[in-house]
């Protein structure tokens, strides 16, 4: 073979390789080079719009602060909450209330949206609050336990609602048979009563009574340990935002959600 075609062939031969070592690298590295699964995080959908969420009265002030916060992260978007007695929620959602996002107090108020069909996937539980007996500053009446409510003017939530199920779980417990002069519709309306002096004492969730300390007082009691409510969140079926539902619902059980939340009185699930 002359020197010429010696020549050519190496070429050949070294130019096959690197093709070779060029097609080998490219099937290597073919996954880094793919475009993200449609479910990471990296290609999720943006929030945008707004977002109504229905939720517990006792979340109000937790919600309120936030929804500012989501809404700092996501500029643009818009949160409105519609806060009320759970059961009473429910019922409007299942209804055909506008609504994206629906937190409850209990799972049994949450479960009247479940069997509709009208929530997105399971509810999740992103926190749990239990009760406290409230009273008007230095508890003038010397409020010390469930008993000594039988003695005084009491509020409750109505039985259908969450914190007047586990009222009655609490004083069902403490063997208490208590009349009292006003069942309200939500925390807020029993915890209003005190305020005005309207009543001595009302059965109302630790985190309302830590957010009204500059009004009211107090009082621990054991029996509260056996009526722990859970709270449920959840984004709903006819979402008209399930953007901005899902990335809401997904907010709520953050760390830094779950801080603000922890620091308002509620306890972890």
């Amino acid at each position: 073979m002359s020197t010429v075609r010696r020549r050519t062939a190496a070429t050949a031969a070294v130019l096959a390789l690197a093709a070779g070592l060029t097609a080998c690298a490219s099937s290597a590295g073919g996954d880094s080079a793919k475009p993200a699964a449609s479910g990471s995080a990296s290609s999720a959908p943006k929030p945008s719009g707004t977002v109504t969420v229905f939720a517990a009265a006792s979340l109000k002030e937790s919600f309120t602060d936030l929804g500012k916060k989501f809404e700092a992260a996501n500029p643009g978007v818009k949160v409105t909450f519609n806060f009320g007695g759970s059961s009473a929620l429910a019922q409007s959602i299942v209804g055909g209330a506008p609504a994206d996002v629906f937190a409850a107090a209990s799972p049994a108020t949450m479960k009247t949206v479940t069997d509709a069909k009208a929530a997105t996937g399971d509810p999740k539980v992103f926190v749990r609050n239990t009760l406290e007996i409230a009273v008007p500053k230095g508890n003038p009446k010397h409020i010390a336990g469930l008993k000594d409510l039988t003695g005084v003017k009491t509020a409750l939530c109505a039985k259908e609602v969450p914190c007047g199920a586990a009222a009655v779980t609490a004083l069902t417990a403490a063997g208490v048979n208590l009349t009292p002069v006003t069942l309200e519709q939500d925390v807020k309306g029993a915890l209003t009563k005190v305020e005005l002096g309207e009543v001595d004492a009302s059965l109302v969730y630790r985190t309302d009574v830590k957010a009204d300390a500059a009004k009211i007082d107090g009082v621990d009691f054991p029996e509260a340990a056996k009526a722990v409510n859970d709270y449920p969140i959840t984004a709903l079926a006819k979402a008209a935002n399930a953007d901005g539902a899902a990335a809401f619902v997904a907010y709520i059980q953050s760390a830094d959600a779950r801080k603000v939340l922890t620091e308002a009185g509620f306890q972890a699930p």
